[in-house]
């Protein structure tokens, strides 16, 4: 018997009771039948009485519900019971493939207002996708529409190549272990505030991440840093217009600092090592003279083979890398704060391709001054002090020009 006769018969011995009105016996025998309720719920023609027909319809309607309910609790147990998909954190991610940049716009069309531009390898998020080829994306302070043909979505590995996840130091001291352990040796000591890259965290839910470091990679414990990841995005035509107004006073402040630390030099005749703490050594340097990066750049290296102290600045007695190059521009009269990602807001930024003599070049937590022909000084370890290295010798976040 298929499953609809089953239901009918269902409902026709339902209906042996209530038509019979005479129920079920003490010992369950119906005194009925099925037989006599369907002579009961027929007319005189054979076909089903009005009141019969009416009650078996609604019969399989109940049913009906009852077998769709059913279902639909089953479906719910299932759902319940599969593991959940969770959507990529790149699947909304845009990322923009042009030779400069694309212009965002107030409406998908190119007649509407201009809010601001998402350069090259610049990331936004999409909100929408128009029928007429346009994203409506949010990136930095702007939020507008752009034209699809001009960025890639959902593209995990492109999105990671164009950003930079940091883990920013939140403790005084923080160590550098070799292996993911509070017992495991120290590789080497981070500071507060500092930004490190982080090259690998997938260990993060178990609390350690793996970041670069000036000794090389290590182990750092995620109860002690915060972690984010670093996208380039849109910028408004007000940010455009503030920027370069900024740049242009930045240059101009270079340039009184320079005419200033001249002014210092021609009148300084006695040696100086540029830094508060002084004594102890008995080599002679000479005064800052210039009023150039070239300058800065022929000072700092006066130093070389003088000692690395973290927390230092002391450029003959011992100094850290950030300690190391403000106190080289100290001396210049240009006040940097003692820290390598504060470093990296210093100046304007440059193309490293575009690189002069010193700038300051920055890196993961590490920051030295440009000499020239692809070569920094700087304060590199505690085993090698102040040295020479090749300005490529590690990823380069940014060059920052103070003159």
């Amino acid at each position: 018997m298929d499953y609809r006769m089953k239901r009918i018969a269902s409902c026709l011995l339902a209906g042996a009771i209530v038509i019979s009105g005479t129920g079920v016996g003490t010992y369950g025998a119906q005194t009925g039948g099925v037989s006599a309720v369907i002579a009961t719920g027929l007319s005189s023609n054979g076909s089903p009485a009005a009141g019969f027909s009416k009650m078996l319809s609604q019969c399989l309607i109940e049913s009906d519900k009852a077998v769709a309910e059913a279902a639909a609790q089953a479906e719910e147990q299932v759902s319940e019971n599969d593991v959940p998909v969770v959507a990529s954190e790149y699947a909304d991610i845009a990322i923009a493939q042009v030779d400069n940049y694309v212009n965002v716009r107030s409406e998908p069309n190119t007649d509407s207002e201009v809010l601001g531009k998402l350069y090259n390898n610049s990331a936004a998020t999409v909100l929408e996708t128009t029928e007429d080829g346009w994203y409506k994306i949010t990136s930095g302070s702007v939020t507008g529409y752009v034209k699809c043909e001009y960025v890639v979505t959902g593209d995990e590995e492109l999105a990671k190549k164009v950003s930079t996840r940091y883990a920013t130091v939140t403790t005084t001291t923080l160590y550098v272990r070799m292996e993911p352990s509070t017992e495991a040796g120290i590789l080497t000591m981070l500071g507060e505030g500092d930004d490190f890259v982080v090259v690998d965290d997938s260990m993060k839910d178990s609390g350690w991440v793996i970041v670069t470091t000036e000794e090389g990679d290590g182990y750092v414990s995620t109860d002690y840093v915060n972690l984010w990841t670093d996208y380039v995005t849109a910028e408004s035509k007000a940010e455009e217009e503030a920027r370069l107004a900024k740049e242009e006073a930045e240059r101009q402040a270079a340039a009184a600092a320079a005419a200033k630390a001249k002014q210092k030099s021609s009148k300084s005749s006695s040696s100086s090592d540029g830094t508060s703490s002084s004594g102890g050594s008995s080599a002679s340097y000479a005064a800052p003279s210039g009023s150039n990066g070239q300058a800065v750049a022929s000072y700092a290296s006066q130093f070389i083979g003088n000692p690395y102290v973290y927390g230092g600045s002391s450029l003959t007695n011992g100094t850290d890398c950030s300690g190391f190059v403000m106190s080289v521009y100290a001396a210049f009269g240009i006040s940097l704060p003692h820290s390598s990602s504060g470093q990296r807001s210093a100046g304007y930024e440059v193309n490293l391709s575009e690189a002069q003599p010193g700038d300051i070049v920055c890196y993961s937590g590490h920051v030295g001054i440009y000499v020239g022909n692809n070569t920094i000084v700087h304060a590199s370890t505690p085993s090698s002090g102040i040295k020479y290295s090749t300005a490529t010798y590690r990823n380069v976040l940014s060059v920052r020009r103070i003159f």
